[in-house]
């Protein structure tokens, strides 16, 4: 039987759709896409925040000590003393209706991310791959909803997820980066929640996020599920590991959704949460500019 937990929250900051949380110089940083908004929680408890210019998908550390953020537009460097935002490289300028949403850094420096559509209906999203300042397709059939990637431990394996269709998948990646053809690893039932940001920790477990599913699910390579920890709010959207043994797993959630009448019943939704977990995660990449 899988093992269950609870998570609690660290910081009330009732994100509107929180998602990217990173263990990267020491703080665990995490963005809310909808308020436009990069947060950073110190391990002494203090927090920072600054605004963004447009929805803001994700945000991870790069070579320098830089920041790269993906916007709505495209890429950008983010440069934490001034708090300013310049564009690297813009993308889809051709579908305005989308907007940048998850991402992650590979072993070998590597930024892979996805689009969706805004509206989270059209399938027009795609995921990509940003290699040292040239932008390419991965290849992945378009979805609606975007989530991951994520990458095994050695970067040989790249796991992404069709919200939506609540799928996790699994593609085999060769050493230029091209992937391999795309298999199912675990399919969501109707009631269990849409699955939403995929991490991998050291032992090359997947751990998901559940979309309306009150949890986060570590599953294994072949997709067995492993452990279930319980949160007190409906939309938990990513999680990362972070602290010096890299064993305190940061959660971010969502009060987008929720109607006004629900938000008594899980008054801290949209906060950060974490737990502790027995297998430490990995280490953030940094991306080569």
């Amino acid at each position: 039987m899988a093992a269950v937990s609870k998570a609690e929250a660290v910081w009330p900051v009732e994100a509107e759709l929180g998602e990217g949380p990173v263990w990267a110089d020491g703080a665990l940083w995490f963005v809310d896409i909808k308020k436009k908004h990069v947060h950073r929680l110190s391990p002494d408890g203090a927090q920072t925040s600054w605004d963004a210019p447009e929805q803001i998908g994700f945000f991870l550390p790069a070579e320098g000590g830089a920041f790269v953020a993906g916007l709505q537009s495209g890429l950008f460097r983010f440069d934490v003393e001034s708090g300013a935002f310049s564009k690297i490289i813009d993308v889809e300028p051709e579908l305005p209706g989308n907007r940048l949403n998850d991402g992650v850094v590979d072993p070998q420096g590597r930024l892979w991310f996805g689009s969706m559509d805004n509206g989270e209906k059209e399938a027009t999203g795609r995921f990509y791959c940003f290699d040292r300042g040239t932008l390419r397709d991965s290849g992945i059939a378009p979805v609606a909803i975007t989530n991951g990637p994520a990458f095994s431990p050695d970067g040989r394996i790249l796991y992404w997820v069709d919200t939506v269709g609540q799928t996790i998948n699994a593609a085999d990646v060769a050493d230029d980066g091209t992937l391999g053809e795309s298999r199912l690893l675990v399919k969501l039932g109707e009631k269990e929640g849409f699955p939403d940001g995929p991490s991998v920790d050291s032992e090359g477990c997947v751990w998901i996020s559940l979309y309306w599913g009150w949890a986060a699910r570590r599953y294994s390579p072949s997709g067995e599920l492993l452990e279930t920890v319980e949160f007190p709010v409906s939309n938990i959207t990513k999680l990362t590991f972070g602290g010096d043994d890299l064993c305190t797993a940061y959660a971010t959630t969502a009060r987008q959704g929720i109607q006004a009448e629900d938000m008594a019943d899980q008054p801290e939704a949209g906060a950060l949460f974490s737990f502790r977990v027995d297998v430490p995660g990995l280490a953030s990449p940094r991306i080569r500019l």
